[in-house]
């Protein structure tokens, strides 16, 4: 999708969203109501990656398939990505991993009549043979994995390609070069990575920018912060694509100590940050966002914990996007809504201090699992 001249909504969405005086949490002070604001395709807020245009809030589509418990009804899902096209979503994620192959057939038949408005994402070299993880980014296996996406997408040419995690054994500029081919051959138009160390990053982009990483981020999760990933992003022009913006679902605020997951379909069932104990001490950040939730509206409505936790990363950089994943249509509204509500400096500090107080129970990851292994690199 080429990009396209969008007018800059940013003054007229700022005087539409709270501007907010600073706040003391926890205590006397209060949140004053945002002014209401209508949500119109022309009024979501757009962002950049590389020479897209895309919606500032995107889709992430893995949970429709795979992942997250059984897969879902295929005539809604389609049903779902068509109203998100209709509500103004323009970037989609997707994985060959995810289903396998099945998630990107169902983005493929869904949004095959909608080429140029949106872009899709997909991502390579990442695979459960025999339920054991592989990684593999060797050209002889990019080849092979882009012309099945290319034909499962339904599409002649990939907006944007992800190497869904870093192979070790393939160096990163060998990668690098390989991208470089497939845009010349015309079958990807730009490349991102995924879970990135800074190192990989400086390396790849010396021969080959990436215009995105696409990495875990959220108001419970900020690791990106903290390891130097956000400032190299920023610093060489690439767009930080937050994946689990709201925490597995987490911070979307229903999760109790007696949610239960599929105990082979949903892989969080084995992850430390959703055990029993965990959920249960982690309620302190629900009930923070709560705090800040109650006093903010949006279309005449009362924010809800998920849009406070969206509007807080847009508010913090301008240069990532998150990606929450749903399967429902009344949350596809709802997410993207949380576009339309901002945060002042001063508001973040407070924000950010008070949540830095909070102790966060559980890795993302099982220690010592290839998943927990596979990131950074």
């Amino acid at each position: 999708m080429k990009e396209k001249p969008i007018k800059d909504s940013r003054r007229e969405f700022l005087k539409t969203s709270a501007t907010l005086a600073a706040m003391a949490f926890l205590g006397t002070q209060t949140f004053v109501n945002a002014k209401e604001a209508k949500m119109t395709k022309t009024a979501i807020p757009q962002r950049k990656i590389g020479n897209f245009q895309v919606s500032a809030i995107g889709l992430g589509c893995m949970g429709m398939s795979a992942n997250h418990g059984p897969a879902r009804d295929k005539k809604e899902m389609i049903k779902l990505l068509h109203k998100a096209v209709d509500l103004g979503y323009s970037y989609f994620d997707t994985a060959e991993v995810y289903g396998p192959h099945t998630n990107e057939e169902l983005l493929g038949e869904a949004l095959k009549n909608y080429k140029d408005k949106i872009i899709i994402n997909t991502k390579f070299g990442f695979y459960y043979p025999f339920g054991k993880q592989q990684l593999d980014s060797s050209r002889k296996s990019i080849m092979r994995a882009v012309d099945g996406s290319l034909k499962r997408l339904q599409r002649d040419c990939i907006d944007l390609y992800t190497q869904h995690r870093v192979d070790i054994d393939t160096p990163i500029e060998e990668v690098a070069e390989t991208m470089k081919d497939l845009v010349k051959m015309g079958k990807i138009k730009a490349w991102a990575l995924g879970e990135a160390g800074i190192k990989t990053i400086q390396k790849a982009h010396k021969v080959f920018a990436p215009v995105a990483m696409q990495s875990q981020y959220s108001m419970a999760f900020r690791d990106l912060e903290k390891n130097g990933i956000m400032d190299t992003c920023e610093k060489l022009g690439i767009t930080i694509v937050a994946y689990s913006p709201l925490d597995r679902g987490f911070l979307g605020g229903d999760f109790t100590k007696d949610t239960k997951f599929h105990p082979t379909l949903d892989f969080r069932a084995s992850m430390p940050r959703y055990t029993k104990e965990a959920l249960e001490a982690n309620q302190s950040v629900i009930e923070f966002i709560k705090k800040v939730a109650q006093s903010k509206s949006i279309n005449g409505k009362a924010a809800t914990i998920a849009q406070v936790s969206l509007a807080w990363i847009l508010s913090n950089k301008s240069f990532v996007i998150p990606i929450p994943e749903t399967t429902k249509i009344h949350r596809l509204e709802e997410n993207l809504n949380a576009s339309l509500l901002t945060f002042s400096p001063s508001e973040l500090q407070e924000m950010n201090k008070e949540l830095s107080k909070i102790v966060i129970v559980g890795d993302r990851y099982a220690p010592g699992s290839d998943a927990a292994n596979s990131v950074g690199l």
